[in-house]
């Protein structure tokens, strides 16, 4: 979403006196003392937000053969646990616009914290597993509403400075990630080898995400349909009253009532594919990236630190990788790259998965790129603001959807086959189309003109 919004930044109809007119600080009451105090807390709390939308997962991820163990889970249900991600965000992020509308994104944001913490602290003491993944369940839903509600709050706020809060974001969201994967073994041995404790001192970190917005909860930061709606987004500039106005006026009116039929267009099918075999790899290698190195015997705290160098990686490749497809008349070759090194790292897991396992994490973190990559591509295939919120809605709603049979089914296979042989090929060959939708989608075109015809 973040790659999005920085893509976005150089396509905006609003003319540059129209942003600065509509500065945060000209909005929020009070001194400056108080506009300041105000702009630093929100810093502060979409940091920390960015910080708690992965753990939950990857913090797993280390730890799910004690998991497995301790609820007497089979391979199966495992499988199961490692989709219920993928699942939440698709039925819960949707839900994220309209909450934000009636409560405010704030307010929304803090209950996303809360629910994180909660469903964090209780999941490992459930003593269940159907416990076990309501619980998870909660967490998610926190995380997917505060996902989707991040680029809101820093458009909204930061109107003029979306690329670098975009990559402050990026870089917090990817720290929090790889943090999760590399220290919750070695935490969970300093508090005596209980793998209840090493899930739960996360929450320690959503409790300290609720705070900065405790102060917003009753401030109405909404959606961009509200914001247009109700008049508290960008101001155009009021000597455009008679000219230019036009251009920046009529765009909330398409934004409430959007013509574009965007299953008419293949690039947003293509888009819609790409973003879900994407994902379906991301959340296979979060959740079983580390159980594959414990199982051909890499001790577990290292397996952890793997995992964490696969999710490192994009942190730099965060901010390489849009500005170098934004140049790019055609994604097409960046897609094709992603997918060799994809194709590589799961061929050295199959071969040689302890011998070379730092190069296969790294090819790995390099192929889990395709996610930023995917979201920029999102931002270039249409032309106005509501097309790419349009072409957003879909490509990752049905993303999401697309990605949630693949970690069951590495699951099923892992159980059924009695080791990673199958799962692994099964990773390999949905690399293929992988590469080919994202070929496709990464043509010069745009959804707006393939919908008209």
């Amino acid at each position: 979403m973040m790659a999005l919004m920085a893509s976005e930044e150089t396509r905006t109809m609003t003319p540059p006196t129209a942003r600065s007119s509509a500065a945060p600080a000209a909005r929020e009451p009070g001194g400056t003392s108080t506009r300041a105090w105000t702009m630093r807390l929100l810093v502060l709390g979409i940091v920390l937000s960015a910080l708690n939308l992965r753990p939950a997962i990857t913090s797993l991820g280390a730890l799910l053969e004690e998991v497995r163990d301790g609820l007497g889970m089979s391979g199966s249900v495992a499988g199961l646990l490692t989709s219920v991600p993928p699942l939440c965000f698709a039925v819960f992020g949707v839900t994220a616009p309209r909450l934000a509308r009636r409560f405010g994104a704030g307010a929304v944001v803090c209950a996303g914290m809360a629910a994180i913490a909660t469903g964090l602290l209780l999941r490992p003491y459930t003593g269940s597993t159907a416990g076990f993944l309501a619980a998870s369940a909660l967490a998610l839903m926190g995380i997917a509403v505060s996902n989707v509600l991040m680029p809101v709050i820093v458009k909204h706020w930061f109107p003029d400075r979306v690329g670098s809060m975009t990559g402050l974001y990026s870089m917090a969201l990817a720290l929090g990630t790889s943090l999760a994967a590399a220290v919750t073994v070695p935490l969970t041995d300093a508090l005596g080898g209980s793998w209840q404790s090493g899930l739960a001192l996360w929450a320690g970190l959503a409790v300290a995400a609720v705070l900065p917005w405790l102060p917003f909860v009753r401030g109405r930061l909404t959606a961009p349909g509200a914001r247009q709606r109700d008049g508290d987004g960008p101001a155009p500039d009021r000597r455009a009253a008679t000219g230019t106005q036009d251009s920046v006026r009529t765009e909330p009116a398409r934004a409430e009532t959007p013509k574009l039929r965007i299953t008419r267009s293949r690039t947003a099918w293509a888009l819609a594919v790409f973003f879900g075999l994407q994902a379906t790899a991301a959340y296979i290698t979060m959740g079983w990236m580390a159980q594959i190195f414990r199982d051909a015997g890499v001790p577990a705290g290292t397996a952890g630190l793997l995992l964490a160098v696969t999710m490192v990686m994009g942190v730099p490749l965060a901010f390489v990788i849009p500005r170098l497809a934004t140049r790019l008349p055609h994604q097409g070759p960046i897609v094709l790259a992603l997918g060799v090194c994809g194709l590589a790292g799961y061929a050295g897991l199959y071969l040689a998965p302890a011998a070379g396992a730092w190069a296969w994490a790294v090819l790995l973190g390099v192929a889990n790129c395709a996610f930023p990559l995917a979201l920029t591509m999102v931002g270039m295939r249409a032309r106005t603001g509501p097309g790419v919120a349009q072409l957003s809605a879909f490509a990752q709603s049905t993303g999401y959807l697309i990605s949630i049979p693949g970690p069951l089914l590495v699951g099923v296979l892992y159980q059924h086959s009695g080791g990673w042989g199958l799962p692994i090929a099964l990773m390999s060959a949905l690399m293929v189309p992988q590469m080919a939708v994202g070929f496709l989608a990464g043509r010069d075109r745009t959804v707006e003109d393939e919908a008209a015809r």
